[in-house]
């Protein structure tokens, strides 16, 4: 095999590759003896068909598999010899072939930029710890309170009002008929939540333990069975038991039943957890002033294949005009977003960071734990997408590298009250906005703060 950098120019290199006539002739013949054990021809015992009666009725086929076997080892070989960092995949053009000649093709190649690191000493951005005011751990100690409510039950002759709740079991009918999923037992409601359906609660206000009551619904107009959507429906319940809310008691009792050691311990948990959800945002928002300064500070020419690619990903969900509207915008967007991915796999590669299968399981085991009740789901989801495994792999990887980075900067660490912090996550929001449109950024999407409840663990 003979390679030659025909031509270079800017990221495209094209190299011209001649492997010689004898070298495809060993292949054919070894691939001649592998069928010679699989063949099997009228007239012949198997395994002992000839190669050159194998060659005469299956001669192009095995020459094309053969030619196509050699083109992907000698092109991968070729890029190796030449140390060549390719972007995408090569194209090949082939100029001469056939039994009895040369393999003569050209590989046509966009290959990534050169890049030359500038020292990060020179940057600075601030990172942020937050403080979390009493009474907004106290608000959200009454929230759960209120979110795990205690019921005891009521006497027999007690009517059911709002906020009680109703045990019940039910069979229903749509024009007179059952339906799948038409009976219930045991259910349970807390009624003025509606969570049912739509009225349901309201007709159940009223009701003793030991009634029968018959009311009137309609069906969902998103129920799995379509002919069963916005169908009228009567429903025959039976009232099992009515047991009336007590308010709870916040004291270390109520936190054990929380999960948590005590009322203070619970307290805790609750601060760190609103705490988290600020800086989660702020976080990001470190992370992008880092970005933006090693985007500015570094200027090499893109792989016009990546950006096309990338584009390609960003606008798939996209109309046609949609597309054609924001062209200018989602090239800007692909080309900061390649750029940012090169500069910082070229700083993870020059400081030989690598990302375990341990650290990818350890990752995981976090996501199970922080999801009570969905251990099982979260596992299943990783055994059955590799895809996502690789994903989570990429986003460790990349951390790794922020926060090396941060190691060399000059990061200025800031402590702030919860309504500086909501402030600073707005301005920057309102800036992503701005700068991407018509689909927000995924840093200002990561950027929305959300309570959350404390699970019972």
């Amino acid at each position: 095999m003979k390679t030659v950098v025909q031509s270079k120019k800017g990221l495209k290199t094209i190299l011209s590759i001649v492997v010689e006539k004898k070298t495809i002739q060993k292949k054919m013949d070894e691939r001649l003896l592998e069928l010679q054990k699989e063949v099997a021809l009228k007239g012949f015992r198997a395994g002992k068909v000839p190669p050159s009666v194998i060659k005469s009725q299956f001669g192009k086929s095995i020459y094309g598999e053969v030619i196509d076997k050699i083109l992907r080892e000698t092109s991968s070989k070729a890029i190796e010899e030449k140390k060549i960092k390719v972007a995408g995949q090569p194209k090949i053009e082939l100029k001469t072939f056939g039994e009895g000649k040369d393999l003569n093709y050209e590989l046509q190649i966009d290959t990534l930029p050169q890049i030359k690191l500038k020292s990060f000493e020179n940057y600075q951005a601030a990172e942020y710890k937050i403080k979390i005011e009493d009474q907004i751990i106290e608000t959200k100690l009454k929230e759960i309170s209120v979110n795990n409510k205690s019921f005891e039950d009521k006497k027999d002759n007690e009517e059911a009002k709002r906020g009680d709740q109703v045990t019940f079991d039910y069979s229903a009918t749509v024009d007179g008929n059952k339906f799948e999923g038409s009976e219930g037992k045991g259910v349970k409601l807390e009624l003025g939540k509606d969570l049912f359906l739509k009225g349901f609660d309201d007709q159940l206000i009223g009701v003793k333990k030991g009634d029968l009551k018959k009311l009137d619904a309609t069906l969902p107009a998103n129920h799995p069975k379509k002919e069963l959507a916005n169908k009228k429906t009567i429903f025959e319940c039976k009232i099992l038991n009515i047991k009336k809310s007590i308010q709870n008691k916040i004291d270390d009792e109520f936190a054990k039943k929380m999960g948590a050691k005590d009322i203070n311990d619970l307290r805790k948990m609750i601060e760190k957890q609103i705490s988290n959800q600020y800086l989660q945002a702020l976080n990001s928002i470190t992370k992008k002033e880092i970005l933006d300064q090693i985007e500015k500070n570094h200027d090499f020419e893109l792989p016009q294949n990546l950006i096309d690619q990338e584009v390609s990903i960003m606008t798939k969900n996209l109309k046609d005009e949609e597309k054609k509207k924001h062209k200018l915008n989602n090239e800007k967007l692909a080309k900061s977003r390649i750029k940012l991915g090169l500069l910082l796999n070229e700083y993870g590669e020059k400081n030989n960071l690598k990302v375990s299968d341990a650290e990818v399981k350890s990752e995981i085991q976090k996501q199970i734990q922080s999801m009570p009740g969905q251990e099982k789901m979260v596992l299943d989801y990783y055994q059955k997408n590799p895809h996502a495994s690789q994903s989570l792999k990429g986003s460790i990887y990349e951390e790794k590298i922020i926060s090396l980075i941060k190691s060399k900067i000059k990061l200025t660490t800031k402590t702030i009250n919860t309504k500086q912090a909501e402030k600073i996550i707005s301005d920057f929001n309102k800036l992503s906005q701005d700068q991407v449109k018509p689909k927000k950024s995924q840093s200002s999407e990561k950027s929305k703060v959300k309570s959350e409840k404390i699970s019972k663990k």
